[in-house]
């Protein structure tokens, strides 16, 4: 049994926490260069580079890209053969509270969803963990932007409803959203399980680069229709118009009721910022 300390994960996710924020995923980086180059509408363009403008001045001066530095989402798949040597979810936050104290990040978390007291130190992390074959500890730390988060959705929609049900009710969640969830988006989407398996299949659905397609020719068929759909929205960046309101749609399934067919989306902004680490 392989053992992984818990100052090992404290280190490593203070380190991703900060470098996330401050560096945009290459993925992400090429998906707005192509954008740009391909953008008729001046506005739209403008936006774009100004994007790539603001990603160039955060990297060369290791700075957050964006004022919200967002909820910590920390994905942990932890190896059939490994285990972590103490408390995960302390290590966890304590990881979050260096990251948020030597990067200077805000703090945006509340200890209580009424009372509205800051934590002060971006604490406590959201933690999702899979067991996986192996004996390696992967941790993935996706700091989330609320403006994009507030703008995700969840449906129960019946079986009758079908793949028309789900497409119709991914694009109505992006038109909805508009300008407010700082498009370009990503929107993660997750179909089938029961009413929460959806909503976190649609988080993790935003992990997966937006230049590979989903491995099933089924839903990367579907994941193509919905982009197109979506971009003839004419949103655009930063709700100015334009031909570039995502810059991909990644979907995750899972087997589901007979009576159901739950769907989720998670919207996520130009940066949607995710790094990972192997221990």
């Amino acid at each position: 049994m392989r053992v992984v300390t818990p100052d090992a994960v404290t280190e490593t996710v203070a380190r991703l926490f900060r470098d996330a924020n401050v560096h945009l995923p290459p993925d992400i980086r090429a998906a707005v260069d192509a954008a740009a180059g391909s953008e008729a509408w001046p506005a739209a363009r403008r936006t774009l580079e100004t994007i790539r403008e603001n990603a160039d001045i955060a990297e060369a001066g290791n700075i957050p890209m964006c004022q919200d530095t967002g909820m910590v989402c920390v994905f942990l798949d932890i190896g059939f053969d490994a285990r972590i040597g103490g408390d995960v979810y302390k290590a966890v936050d304590a990881g979050v509270a260096r990251g948020a104290a030597e990067g200077y990040l805000r703090a945006s978390i509340v200890r209580d969803p009424l009372r509205r007291e800051n934590t002060g130190d971006n604490t406590p992390a959201a933690v999702y963990i899979d067991l996986v074959p192996g004996d390696r500890v992967k941790i993935t730390v996706a700091p989330k932007g609320f403006g994009s988060e507030n703008a995700s959705r969840v449906k129960m929609l019946r079986p009758a409803d079908g793949v028309r049900g789900v497409l119709d009710f991914v694009v109505s969640a992006v038109e909805d959203a508009g300008g407010g969830a700082c498009p370009p988006v990503v929107a993660g989407v997750g179909i089938g399980g029961n009413f929460d398996k959806a909503a976190l299949l649609a988080k993790r659905a935003l992990l997966r680069p937006v230049d590979e397609p989903n491995p099933d020719p089924c839903y990367a068929a579907l994941e193509r229709e919905l982009l197109e759909r979506i971009n003839a929205l004419g949103i655009g960046p930063m709700g100015l118009g334009g031909r570039t309101t995502a810059l991909g749609v990644s979907i995750l399934s899972a087997p589901t009721h007979i009576a159901g067919l739950p769907a989720a989306v998670n919207i996520s902004c130009h940066v949607t910022r995710h790094l990972s680490e192997t221990l």
